[in-house]
């Protein structure tokens, strides 16, 4: 069979066709890329300005810890009184309020040593209160 001009045109349009439809084919679905709107601008407002209330200072109790002048060794601490507030020798040497427990225990060791305020020792040494206040010694005996 010989090959005219126009059997050769008709045969590389069909194989043009061909070729596309068999690259379409192969290619799949067409992909669409959509690109989503940019997130709406928020405006947050600025908070409101901090307004100081005035401070109310209510008059209160006042409780004024210092050291005793003098104390004693009560078995297992050492103990001494200011007014009628007992206080023991803490932690770096402070003088600290007695609690229950302790003051029990003091009070049962006092009905054996009624007289321990005249064996007391002078508290030269041991002068910070529970605040860590120093309270100088002015060289008396509270007793």
């Amino acid at each position: 069979m010989k090959m005219t001009t126009k059997n050769k045109i008709a045969l590389t349009c069909a194989t043009a066709v061909f070729s596309a439809t068999a690259l379409t084919s192969i290619a799949g679905p067409p992909v669409i890329v959509v690109t989503p709107p940019p997130p709406p601008v928020v405006f947050t407002p600025p908070p409101p300005p901090v307004v100081a209330s005035p401070v109310v200072v209510q008059p209160g109790i006042s409780v004024n810890i210092g050291v005793p002048d003098s104390y004693v060794w009560d078995g297992s601490e050492y103990v001494g009184v200011i007014g009628d507030q007992y206080y023991y020798l803490g932690p770096n040497h402070a003088w600290l309020p007695l609690g229950s427990d302790r003051l029990a225990h003091f009070h049962d060791w006092e009905r054996s040593n009624h007289d321990w305020r005249d064996h007391a020792i002078q508290n030269e040494k041991y002068r910070l209160d529970a605040q860590g206040h120093e309270h100088p010694w002015h060289g008396h005996d509270s007793h």
